[in-house]
């Protein structure tokens, strides 16, 4: 299988805000800031992914997993996604640091699928 879990993503109003918090909280330093600091990757001392905090309204369940996959898999993937039963919320997003697709899985809880080059 292609996709793999990638991190687990906040939805918060203000990224850098939550940053500092959860950089402090444990331990973890800011290692990617896109799109003009919408989005925010923590990692450990170790480089490894933990956090990722993507500016949007906090709401209860404002939580949702990021996966991905190699960026010549990515339209092939959304493609599978969809026959399992994944909702595609709007056109896929291709930007300078990667592909981004925003899904439903079939209960309507929310993922995306991320493929960086």
């Amino acid at each position: 299988m292609a996709t793999a879990f990638d991190i687990v993503t906040f939805d918060v109003p203000s990224p850098d805000a939550s940053a500092r918090f959860w950089c402090e909280a444990l331990g973890l330093a800011v290692v990617e800031r896109e799109d003009g600091g919408r989005w925010l990757c923590l990692a450990d001392s170790d480089g490894q992914r933990r956090i990722g905090l993507q500016r949007g309204a906090a709401r209860p369940g404002g939580v949702h997993l990021d996966l991905r996959c190699a960026p010549h898999e990515f339209d092939e993937e959304v493609a599978r996604l969809q026959r399992l039963g994944a909702t595609l919320v709007g056109p896929a997003r291709h930007e300078a640091y990667g592909s981004i697709a925003n899904l439903l899985d079939p209960d309507g809880y929310a993922f995306d699928l991320c493929s960086y080059p």
